[in-house]
């Protein structure tokens, strides 16, 4: 019995140790050789900061007493209290993480002149802004965006000009809203588990959203609300395929279709949905579900924004930037060890389950499959070279969760592993996210 466990396990072991060698070799390969990756902590967009304090010993705490209670909690809850319960402690191990550096950690990121926040107080008309935004992406234009706006199509700012509208202009806040929708993220994703697998899939997925180290950037960056956005479209195309309600495919793909306006990669995320009709064998929603991104495309086109127009305006001027001195032979691969730090090692040792579980058509292993899918894809594109950690939001949410496929013995060190990787990362390394 012993040696067949250690048989098992062995494929495990050896997929999580080939992580830690891609971490190893992206950490290491920069300063051995003198390369300047333009990232200051590579892989990560971080700086070397070992800090710890009064809110470092909250932020352990948090995490412990999750680490503790929240697992046997997820197995007791049926799904709408295991929705609020998983809302409420991914929320609470966010902001644990995020006050490591007091409110600061969740400010200082909006104060930034390359943020989205601070093109957002200079639009004094929305229609003006979105007739011209292909016009101020390029760096040579008058009155340019900034990075991230430029970066981004309109819809990322424009959610920023709404809280902008609303009077919401202090930086804190606007971290904390970001927080606060960035976490419903986990709560789609329960109630789509819970509809194509029941509550038990959803309480074994749980525990894996809640302290998945991606708490760290979901505090810290816009690509968090895009995270919720997505999860929701998702969601609802689950819904309309197993309760066969057209409207529900609608909404979703009006949300994923805003996807698309909110980041160019974002359009990756048709894999994760073509996944999902897949696994509910729902082919007729997919009109209904290109309906409402079609109408979404149509509202922004009629606004004076054109995607199409855009994107090979973007193009240049991501490579008028920094990417243009980031070596694609590092960062293809190197991106996946950044990515790394996100997931944890738990989520690597979970990858050689995944064939067996895709043949149970099980959707922790089908949506993840089609999530790395498209993160492969984005990585050899050469339009994702660092700062996946957050640029990948979207994605990883619907990966961190496959360990769930994996021996309940082991979920115990592993969840702790997952608390760990996540203190540590904070208490080490400023996140430039």
């Amino acid at each position: 019995m012993p040696t067949a466990r250690i048989a098992s396990a062995r494929p495990a072991l050896i997929s999580a140790a080939l992580g830690a060698v891609l971490v190893a070799l992206a950490m290491t390969i920069p300063r051995v050789g003198n390369d300047n990756v333009h990232v200051h902590w590579p892989p990560l967009h971080a700086d070397w900061m070992p800090r710890f304090g009064p809110m470092s010993i909250l932020a352990f705490a948090v995490g412990i007493a999750l680490w503790i209670g929240f697992p046997p909690l997820a197995r007791r809850l049926s799904w709408p209290r295991l929705m609020v319960a998983t809302y409420a402690a991914t929320w609470a191990w966010i902001m644990a993480l995020a006050y490591v550096d007091g409110p600061d950690g969740l400010s200082r990121v909006f104060d930034r002149s390359g943020e989205y926040v601070y093109d957002a107080q200079r639009v004094t008309s929305i229609p003006h802004m979105l007739s011209t935004y292909v016009d101020r992406i390029p760096m040579n234009s008058v009155d340019h965006w900034h990075t991230h706006a430029a970066g981004h199509p309109p819809g990322a700012l424009l959610c920023f000009v709404l809280l902008d509208r609303l009077g919401i202009t202090s930086h804190l806040w606007i971290g904390i809203i970001t927080v606060s929708i960035g976490a419903t993220a986990v709560m789609a994703v329960v109630l789509a588990l819970c509809a194509l697998g029941g509550e038990h899939l959803a309480q074994r997925a749980a525990p894996w959203l809640v302290l998945a180290p991606t708490a760290i950037w979901m505090g810290v960056s816009g690509d968090a609300l895009f995270t919720a956005v997505g999860a929701w479209g998702l969601c609802f195309l689950v819904l309309s395929g197993t309760r066969h309600r057209p409207t529900y495919a609608v909404l979703g793909g009006m949300l994923l279709g805003l996807c698309v306006y909110l980041s160019y990669g974002l359009t990756l995320l048709a894999l994760p949905a073509l996944a999902v009709i897949w696994l509910t064998k729902s082919w007729r929603v997919l009109p209904w579900a290109v309906a409402g991104a079609l109408m979404v495309a149509a509202l922004f086109t009629l606004a004076g924004f054109s995607w199409w127009d855009a994107y090979p305006v973007l193009v240049t001027r991501y490579y008028d930037g920094i990417a243009s001195q980031r070596a694609y032979g590092y960062w293809v691969w190197a991106d996946i060890a950044a990515w790394t730090f996100t997931v944890g090692l738990a989520t690597w040792a979970a990858f050689p389950s995944i064939p067996a579980a895709i043949r149970r058509r099980d959707p922790l292993a089908v949506l993840a499959l089609a999530a790395l899918t498209a993160i492969v894809i984005a990585t050899l594109s050469g339009m994702s070279k660092a700062e996946v950690e957050r640029i990948w939001l979207p994605f990883t949410l619907w990966i961190v969760v496959l360990p769930a496929l994996l021996p309940r013995t082991w979920h115990r060190p592993l969840l702790l592993s997952q608390v760990i990787l996540a203190l540590v990362i904070q208490s080490l390394v400023l996140t430039r996210w």
